[in-house]
C-alpha cells in the first residue's frame, strides 16, 4: 500500500507541474476515490503520530532552506502574519462559533486555532513557477514556519481550558509567551550543538543520521519544558541551515539539501493522501451528531471569517508601509550617510581601533544593501494580493484538529468542519491563484539581471580573494613560490572557472598537480569566506548567493575527487 501511495504522489507532482492544480488538492481527491475501492482496508492514523513524527521533520525540512537573511528583512511583515493573525484569528473564529452556534468557547477557540495558519507549500510550488516576486515567496515561507507553531500554542491553551470549562485570556497569553521564549531557546542549543558535532565528523553516514534526529532533539525537550516544539525545530533548522555555509562540506549540504528535499515530498504527500482516505468516514460520524446545514454553515461562516482575517489583515501592513516608506527611507539613508562620513574621517591608531573601524564598516553595508532590497522589492498592492489569496489550510489543520479529546462535545463536527475549510481553502485559492498571478504580471526578477549578478558577486569575491592572497604568481607553498607555469595556467582556467565559465584545468607537468590542488583548494577557501562576508551583507538576492555556493561547492568536490 505504501507503494501505491508513493506513485499516486509522483503522478499527482507530475500532473500538477503540467495542469497548475495544487498537488495537495489532487491527492485529497485521489484518496477520496481510492476509498470507495472494494477491499480497500481502512485507513487511520493517530494524530499524535503526525503532530510528534511528521510535522517536526517537514517544518525542519523548510527552515534548514531558508535563508536567515530573508526572515531578518521580513521579520516583521513574517511576525505579524505568523502571530499576530493566527492569535487574533483564533479568538474572533471561537467567539463567533460560540455566540452563533452554541458551541463552548473554549472548543470554538481550539477550532480557531486549527484552521487559522496557512500552509504555503501549494503556494510556493505555484509561486516558484510562475515566477512570483523573492520577496513574496520568502513572507509566505516564512508565514508558515511560524504560524504553525502559533496555532498549537493557541489549541493547547485551548482544549485546557475546555477540559476546566473556562478560557482565561491572560493565562493563555502566559503561556504563549513562555512557549516562544522557551522555544527559542531550545531551538537554538539544538542547532548549535548538533552542528558542532557533524562539523566534527568525517563519515557521511553518521553525518546523515544525526541530521535526522536533530527535529527531535529540538522537539522533544522543548515540549518537556512546556515550551513551543514546532517553533523550536523552526529555530533550529534555520541554525543549522544558516551555519551549514561555513562549517559542513560541499558534500555534506548537497546531501543535506537532497535528503530533506525528499522527506518534505514524502511526508507532505502522505498526509494529505491518508486524509482523503479518512475524509467520508470523518463526514458520516460528522452527520450523526449535525445536522448536513450546521456542518454547510458552520464551513461557511469560518471560512468567510478566515478570509476576512486574511485580507483585512495584509492590507493594513501594506497601507501603513507604504505611507511611512518614504519618509522612514529617507531617514535611514540620511543616517547611513552620516555614519559613513564619519568611519571615513576616522584615523584608527591601533590594530584594534581598525579592527572595530571594518566591522562598523562592514555594518554600514549592511544597512545600506537593506535599504536597496526595500526600493528594489517593495510591497505593493498586487504583491499584497497574492499574500491575501495564498491562505491555503494544509498539514498542521488536518493534523491538529485530531487532537481535540475523543469525548469533548461537537468533536466529530468540529473535525469535518475543519477538514473541509481546508479542502475549500485548497479548491478556491489553489485552482484561482495560478491565474491571478499571470493576471496582474508581477515583476520577478530577469533571468539576464540574474546572471549579471551571478557575475558581479563572482568577480566581488575574486577580487577580495586576490586582495587578500595577492597576486597568483606571487604565492609561495610550503616556502616557495609556485610554478610560473602553473601560476599563468591557472590564471587563465581555474579562476573563469570560479567567475562562472567553465572550462576544464589540466596539469601535465611532474609536481604541478599537487601544487594546482593546493592552491586551487586555498582560493576556494578563501572565496567562500569573501561568499560569506557579502552574504551577511546582503547586496544582492539569495538566489544569487545560492548559485555561487553551488559553483564552489562543485568544485570543491571536483578537487576532493583529485580533478
Amino acid at each position: 500500500m505504501a507503494g501505491g501511495g508513493l506513485v499516486i504522489s509522483i503522478l499527482a507532482l507530475a500532473f500538477s507541474r503540467r495542469t497548475g492544480v495544487a498537488a495537495p488538492l489532487l491527492l485529497l481527491a485521489l484518496g477520496v476515490l481510492a476509498s470507495f475501492i472494494p477491499g480497500i482496508p481502512a485507513v487511520h492514523v493517530s494524530p499524535e503520530l503526525i503532530l510528534t513524527g511528521v510535522l517536526p521533520p517537514l517544518l525542519y525540512a523548510s527552515a534548514v532552506n531558508l535563508p536567515v537573511i530573508d526572515v531578518r528583512r521580513n521579520f516583521a511583515m513574517i511576525t505579524w502574519l505568523a502571530m499576530v493573525l493566527v492569535v487574533v484569528g483564533a479568538l474572533l473564529v471561537g467567539i463567533v462559533v460560540h455566540l452563533v452556534f452554541g458551541i463552548p468557547l473554549a472548543l470554538g477557540v481550539a477550532l480557531g486555532a486549527v484552521v487559522s495558519p496557512t500552509d504555503a507549500v501549494a503556494a510556493t510550488a505555484i509561486g516558484r513557477r510562475l515566477g512570483l516576486p523573492p520577496r513574496v515567496m520568502s513572507i509566505l515561507e516564512g508565514e508558515s514556519l511560524v504560524n504553525d507553531a502559533s496555532a498549537l500554542v493557541v489549541l493547547r491553551s485551548a482544549l485546557a481550558a475546555a477540559s476546566v470549562g473556562t478560557f482565561s485570556l491572560g493565562g493563555a497569553v502566559l503561556d504563549f509567551g513562555w512557549a516562544v521564549a522557551g522555544a527559542i531557546l531550545v531551538g537554538l542549543a539544538a542547532g548549535w550543538l548538533t552542528v558542532l558535532v557533524r562539523q566534527r565528523l568525517a563519515d557521511p553516514v553518521l553525518n546523515t543520521a544525526i541530521s535526522f534526529v536533530v527535529p527531535f532533539v529540538a522537539f522533544m525537550p522543548a515540549e518537556e519544558i512546556g515550551a513551543s516544539g514546532v517553533l523550536s525545530v523552526v529555530v533550529a533548522g534555520l541554525v543549522t541551515g544558516h551555519e551549514a555555509s561555513r562549517r559542513f562540506t560541499a558534500r555534506d549540504r548537497q546531501m543535506e539539501h537532497t535528503n530533506w528535499m525528499t522527506i518534505s515530498f514524502l511526508l507532505e504527500n502522505a498526509v494529505f493522501l491518508v486524509m482523503g482516505f479518512e475524509l467520508m468516514d470523518i463526514i458520516d460520524a460528522a452527520r450523526e451528531e449535525s445536522s448536513d446545514l450546521r456542518i454547510v454553515s458552520l464551513v461557511a461562516v469560518v471560512f468567510g471569517l478566515l478570509v476576512v482575517i486574511r485580507f483585512v489583515g495584509v492590507a493594513g501592513p501594506l497601507l501603513m508601509d507604504r505611507r511611512l516608506r518614504s519618509d522612514r527611507t529617507s531617514r535611514r539613508r540620511e543616517r547611513i550617510k552620516t555614519v559613513k562620513q564619519r568611519l571615513d574621517e576616522f584615523d584608527p591608531a591601533t590594530t584594534r581601533e581598525m579592527e572595530r573601524l571594518d566591522k562598523a564598516r562592514h555594518y554600514v553595508r549592511r544597512h545600506s544593501a537593506d535599504v536597496a532590497f526595500a526600493l528594489r522589492e517593495p510591497l505593493t498592492g498586487r504583491s499584497g494580493l497574492v499574500l491575501a489569496w495564498s491562505g491555503m489550510r494544509g498539514v498542521v489543520t488536518l493534523a491538529a484538529v485530531q487532537t481535540i479529546p475523543v469525548d469533548a462535545d461537537h468533536r466529530n463536527t468540529l473535525v469535518v468542519v475543519a477538514v473541509l475549510v481546508a479542502v475549500v481553502s485548497l479548491m478556491l485559492f489553489g485552482l484561482t491563484l495560478p491565474p491571478m498571478i499571470r493576471r496582474l504580471d508581477l515583476q520577478s526578477t530577469d533571468p539576464a539581471e540574474k546572471q549579471g549578478d551571478f557575475f558581479a558577486l563572482m568577480k566581488q569575491m575574486a577580487a577580495a580573494t586576490t586582495e587578500q592572497l595577492g597576486p597568483m604568481e606571487d604565492l609561495e607553498i610550503a616556502g616557495e613560490r609556485i610554478d610560473p607555469e602553473l601560476a599563468e595556467s591557472l590564471k587563465h582556467r581555474f579562476m573563469p572557472i570560479l567567475l562562472g565559465h567553465i572550462q576544464h584545468l589540466r596539469t601535465s607537468k611532474p609536481g604541478a598537480r599537487e601544487q594546482s590542488l593546493l592552491v586551487q583548494r586555498l582560493y576556494l577557501d578563501t572565496m567562500r569566506e569573501a561568499l560569506l562576508v557579502e552574504r551577511s551583507i546582503g547586496a544582492y538576492t539569495s538566489e544569487t548567493y545560492r548559485s555561487a555556493e553551488a559553483l564552489l561547492d562543485r568544485e570543491e568536490q571536483r578537487l576532493n575527487a583529485g580533478i
